[in-house]
């Protein structure tokens, strides 16, 4: 580990230790059942073209004007994602809160500081990665997403999936990891592993939201280990 990632674990209080490889936890990562039900139709394909800048306009204009549920009666403006958009990794979160709402950009104040911190303590600046959410829109008083709402969100999100094109994805809290992987098991479960998501089989790993860290600080170390994981996976496919 470089000095500079010390430092940073240090400023944000993590405990390092060593874990073992997971290559075989690649090689053997479970499938999202959509991904399973057409895996065997699936035919490997060239790797598509690196998509337009118009491309990103027409999905980021659709969201600013999008009325399909009713949480777009009660936002300041819509959320739509923010970095770098051929990054490797791509974070997903679940949905804005109040300064995501003002500020127009996922994951501000004091958790997105976190995450930054902990995102650079692996080598990845937050302008090197690519982060949304699930909900383009802030949920009142920030309760959790209803299903109908995130169900009606998704497809925006798959299409900023298809366009970044990661090489993996860390899906940020459990919200976020039980939608993406259509699961109700709680995310004690889900961490430690890597998923396959979509029909490209992207790898999906999983850990807690940085305000979860915040309100339990002793679970920073556990976090660690996750996001242990995805630089070793970013390394082994690089």
């Amino acid at each position: 580990m470089s000095e500079r990632a010390e430092r940073y674990l240090a400023e944000i209080g993590i405990t390092v230790y060593k874990r073992r490889g997971f290559a075989e936890q690649l090689a053997e990562a479970p499938r999202t059942t959509a991904e399973t039900a057409s895996a065997a139709s699936v035919v490997a394909e060239p790797p598509p073209a690196v998509p337009s800048a118009d491309a990103w306009e027409r999905l980021a204009a659709e969201v600013r004007a999008c009325t399909l549920c009713a949480l777009h009666k009660t936002r300041t403006q819509t959320v739509f994602g923010v970095g770098r958009r051929d990054a490797e990794l791509l974070v997903i979160g679940e949905a804005p809160g109040a300064d995501e709402d003002r500020q127009g950009e996922p994951f501000v104040g004091r958790a997105g500081q976190l995450l930054n911190a902990m995102l650079r303590a692996i080598g990845l600046p937050r302008s090197d990665v690519y982060i949304a959410n699930i909900l383009k829109c802030r949920p009142p008083g920030n309760r959790d997403p209803q299903p109908d709402e995130a169900s009606l969100c998704t497809p925006y999100l798959s299409r900023q999936v298809a366009l970044v094109n990661p090489r993996a994805i860390l899906a940020v809290g459990r919200i976020a990891a039980q939608w993406l992987l259509q699961t109700d098991a709680p995310i004690g479960r889900l961490r430690g592993r890597v998923f396959r998501y979509g029909e490209s089989g992207t790898p999906l790993l999983v850990t807690y939201h940085p305000a979860y860290l915040l309100r339990s600080p002793l679970q920073k170390a556990t976090a660690w280990t996750d996001l242990c994981m995805v630089k070793e996976l970013l390394q082994k496919r690089a």
